[in-house]
């Protein structure tokens, strides 16, 4: 893998936006495809600020940065370039795909893999963002093994809220959902959770108390306190790179997600889209099985387009 500083201006058999687990594993395919292949790292990955990243075959309980630095490691032996540079412009050319860099190089190729993931916009609640990803959570299947004894709460109104604590009683049967004011909930949602034993807190939330490392309790308007060990919700997400709207990229009905189809093929001919960008499914393992999709299904297409007689 080369780092060295790009050319005015370069081309490649395929472009990657994305160092990720999505764009790595993508990455790999393509290079052991035989393909060169060019991946911009922007910046770190969504759970770099997570402890440890579960759920993932052969490596579950490893760091984040453990994962992805095997990911780069097992890249070395293809015609694969890693570049920590951000592609600021998109655009469709006669011979493909140009982007622009933050360096000012232009670099181009037939296709395009977007892998520049989302931005979780969290609730304004002090202390919440100190906590993300080390005690305020996304994900059950991530997380909720590890609290499975403890104190969790649920932070959320209305359907979402109400949805994710029904999902977590399964992993916590000391669950509390905190709506932060009015529930919003249905006579039928207060009844469903009181079956489960999920209490409704409608008291206003002050703050969150905790360290980098460790969530002591929700602290309340009215100056009471819920002691907790794990906060789960489900923020709005935004599109971290707005390189899918530059090229003309269809986006789901709420506009939050890329559109794809099967193979993570958006709705410009060319260019894919994996990862937590294409949808709310969101695994650092779902990832990288979308890179890989994507992957294959792009070069099989260029295998057939240029085996075919002129």
């Amino acid at each position: 893998m080369r780092k060295s500083p790009f050319p005015t201006q370069a081309s490649y058999d395929m472009m990657i936006v994305g160092a990720s687990n999505a764009g790595l594993s993508a990455a790999l395919v393509l290079g052991r495809a035989r393909r060169r292949v060019l991946v911009l790292d922007g910046g770190p990955a969504r759970n770099a600020v997570a402890f440890n990243s579960h759920s993932f075959f052969t490596r579950d309980g490893s760091s984040p940065g453990e994962v992805l630095r095997i990911g780069r490691e097992q890249l070395r032996p293809y015609a694969v370039e890693i570049h920590a540079d951000e592609a600021s412009q998109a655009r469709l050319s006669s011979n493909g795909l140009v982007l622009t860099l933050g360096s000012g190089a232009k670099v181009t190729a037939p296709a395009l893999v977007l892998a520049t993931g989302v931005t979780d916009e969290l609730p304004p609640v002090p202390g919440l963002s100190e906590l993300w990803g080390r005690g305020a959570y996304h994900c059950p299947y991530c997380h909720g093994w590890e609290n499975r004894y403890n104190q969790v709460a649920v932070y959320g109104q209305g359907e979402a809220g109400y949805q994710q604590a029904v999902l977590l009683h399964q992993w916590s049967p000391q669950l509390t959902l905190c709506t932060d004011g009015p529930a919003n909930l249905t006579a039928a949602q207060y009844e469903h959770l009181a079956h489960l034993n999920i209490a409704v807190l409608e008291t206003p939330v002050a703050a969150i108390d905790g360290s980098i490392k460790c969530l002591r309790a929700i602290a309340f308007r009215d100056g009471s306190r819920l002691p907790v060990d794990a906060i789960f919700l489900r923020p709005i997400q935004r599109q971290r790179s707005d390189l899918a709207a530059q090229l003309g990229c269809d986006f789901t009905p709420d506009g939050m997600y890329v559109q794809v189809n099967e193979t993570g093929l958006t709705s410009v001919p060319g260019v894919y889209a994996v990862g937590d960008m294409t949808g709310p499914f969101q695994q650092a393992i779902l990832a990288a099985a979308s890179g890989t999709r994507a992957a294959a299904a792009l070069n099989n297409e260029l295998i057939l387009r240029d085996s075919v007689l002129a």
